[in-house]
């Protein structure tokens, strides 16, 4: 916990002159509210005896100075509420800088094991806990300490023996709180978990809305819902159940002080050893003496949100990326485009079962090689290998002779273009994500890129032409439409190897075509793989790689398609 601790206040750094500023602001808040009720007790116990005239001059000045006082406390609560929530902002800004970056550095086999849902709560509720705890916390400590010894010192001044009395019950009170302490820490962690889930359920429900529909299985789906969300609300009321206990615990405690005080004020002022006065002041210092105990109870509860949401984000943060430039690895530059396998194995996470192994494979710069094979063999994980997406456990892939692990990651992929089955594209308009394929490039490069594709003239139909907004994922294009804008942004981003992922595979016969053309363009003079579903894409390959449980077979076309009864292995039956 001191270690988390460390790296929390961390974040202060860069806004020290606004910490220093909210704490400054805090203790004078603080050190006027200590001073109202002294000048009460002046007033009760040194005016009433004198002069109408002069009493009542006195008191003007001392409403004044109250006044002033009063004034200058909202000024200075002004800036705790204003600079100290813009300086939680900016935390909150940076920590989710921080963590998104870190989610850019993981590979594909930390996000094979999450849920987006789960990733999401910990850049938006959890860090929200996080920052309202660094903004808060400091300054309720603050003010509340500076109250409570001030107004004990107050007390202890105008009567030891009854300030005895009042804080007779703080050490039952301190222990009772302390023993909550640990059963709402679990309590608030687990619901983190808990409307993670909700949030993964939310999102894999949305994304899916048109498989639900197509099958009417909404009732199904608001099933899994109201799964996910009845057991947030009992992880909820497991919390509140002790959270319940806790702060009507502390309030008793603190309604307890105010008789005690009373009861011994009332028998002291009975016998002559307490003045009127003095037991007024009293009990607006037990006040205000009890007003910071219940901020300290909302602290424990803002602690326990906060620092619950800072050990999820630290648990993140402290996952090292398995995939890293190694010290001193060179730029990728110049590449012609030769791979080589090099007795490759591969095993996922921490499984002891191999993809595959023993892999050896060299493709010339330039060639076109398809990939095929039935569902599962591990096609799509072997090209995987190539822009390092994955690992291997051993051998070596080298690029020109390079092994892909001693040149930098960045440029490696620069190098290498990926069309996939499943295309992505990003919400916004058709040139952005064409643009997508190499940010610096100008107008008149991207539409070139769409020509090259065939997408320039389906695109000059949309409303907008290229600025046309295409909705989340694309939703307003066709298949064939969102596969040719993909391949533009390849087309953009030129680069001397590429990977296509059974990119035609979900196409019909005429957007199969017209994709197939702008792949082969995209194709020439660069070396390729295809992962294939369809005949006519094997057929343009120059080696055919038929992958099986065995290893891989280098075959050549007119040898491959001799031997028909390979074929209802590697594709469906009538593709």
């Amino acid at each position: 916990m001191k270690d988390n601790l460390k790296r929390l206040m961390a974040y202060y750094k860069p806004y020290k002159k606004s910490f220093w500023l909210d704490m400054i602001c805090a203790i004078i808040s603080a050190g006027i509210a200590l001073v109202i009720p002294f000048m009460v007790r002046f007033v009760v116990s040194n005016l009433v005896n004198l002069p109408e005239s002069e009493a009542i001059t006195k008191v003007i000045i001392a409403g004044v100075v109250l006044a002033a006082l009063i004034m200058g406390q909202f000024a200075c609560n002004y800036i705790i509420a204003y600079i100290g929530h813009v300086m939680g902002a900016k935390i909150e800004t940076d920590m989710r800088r921080d963590i998104f970056e870190h989610y850019q550095k993981l590979s594909f086999s930390f996000y094979d094991n999450q849920k987006t849902g789960q990733l999401l709560s910990r850049v938006t509720s959890d860090l929200f806990d996080i920052t309202e705890l660094l903004h808060h916390g400091p300054e309720i400590i603050v003010i509340s300490i500076i109250r409570i010894i001030g107004a004990l010192v107050i007390m202890i001044i105008m009567n030891p023996w009854l300030a005895l009395a009042s804080f007779a019950l703080v050490p039952f009170m301190l222990f009772y709180a302390f023993s909550y302490n640990n059963k709402m820490k679990a309590a608030y962690k687990q619901n983190r978990v808990k409307i993670g889930d909700v949030n993964a359920q939310v999102e894999d429900s949305l994304s899916g809305v048109r498989v639900v529909k197509s099958f009417a299985n909404e009732d199904m789906e608001n099933h899994k819902f109201q799964q996910g969300n009845k057991a947030f609300l009992k992880s909820k009321r497991q919390a509140y159940k002790i959270m319940g206990g806790y702060n009507a615990g502390l309030k008793a405690f603190t309604a307890m002080i105010t008789v005690v005080v009373m009861v011994v004020g009332g028998i002291m002022i009975v016998k002559g050893a307490l003045t009127v006065a003095d037991m007024l002041a009293f009990l607006l210092y037990i006040s205000i003496f009890t007003e910071p105990v219940k901020q300290l109870v909302d602290f424990t509860e803002m602690f326990q949100n906060g620092y619950s949401g800072f050990e999820r984000f630290v648990e993140i943060m402290d996952i090292d990326p398995d995939i890293q430039d190694k010290p001193g690895a060179s730029s990728l530059e110049n590449v012609s485009g030769s791979v080589i396998f090099d007795d490759v194995s591969f095993t996922y996470g921490r499984s002891n079962e191999n993809v595959f192994e023993h892999i050896s494979l060299k493709v010339p710069p330039g060639g076109y090689y398809a990939i095929v094979g039935p569902s599962g063999i591990g096609k799509t994980t072997l090209v995987s290998l190539i822009p390092r997406f994955y690992e291997i456990n051993a051998g070596s892939i080298r690029i020109d002779g390079k092994d892909i692990r001693d040149v930098t990651q960045k440029s490696l992929r620069n190098n290498i273009g990926v069309v996939q089955q499943d295309v992505y594209l990003f919400m916004g308009t058709v040139y952005e994500n064409i643009l997508y394929g190499r940010p610096d490039a100008t107008r008149e490069e991207v539409v070139q890129a769409a020509i090259n594709a065939n997408a320039h003239d389906f695109i000059m139909e949309l409303p907008d032409g290229y600025d046309t907004d295409i909705g989340q994922r694309g939703v307003k294009l066709s298949g064939g439409q969102k596969q040719r804008i993909s391949i533009a942004r390849v087309f953009l981003k030129n680069p001397p190897i590429l990977i296509f992922d059974e990119a035609t595979s979900a196409l019909d016969n005429d957007s199969e075509r017209i994709v197939q053309e702008s792949m082969d363009r995209l194709a020439k003079n660069r070396t390729t793989f295809v992962i294939a579903h369809r005949l006519s894409t094997v057929r343009n390959a120059e080696k055919i790689l038929v992958m099986s449980k065995d290893g891989i077979n280098e075959e050549d076309p007119e040898e491959f398609f001799a031997r028909k009864e390979n074929i209802p292995v590697a594709f469906p039956t009538g593709r």
